[in-house]
């Protein structure tokens, strides 16, 4: 499950580096994985600083930091 994991994580970067941000509904329809495995590559993502997510403000969208 880890893999899994790490691979769709990998998919979420290379998502948000080429669409600059994206909500929880769009990464799903973007990508094509399951939501569950996306929150635990999105949490991930956010412990190791790569992304930031969004607050009430923002409607939760994720980003890649630095951007």
């Amino acid at each position: 499950m880890i893999t899994e994991i790490g691979i769709a994580a990998g998919d979420i970067w290379h998502f948000l580096d080429q669409n600059g941000s994206a909500t929880l509904d769009e990464l799903v329809r973007g990508i094509k994985k399951d939501r569950n495995l996306l929150l635990m590559s999105l949490g991930w993502l956010a412990r190791e600083g790569h992304v930031s997510l969004g607050d009430g403000h923002t409607g939760f969208r994720a980003s890649l930091t630095g951007r």
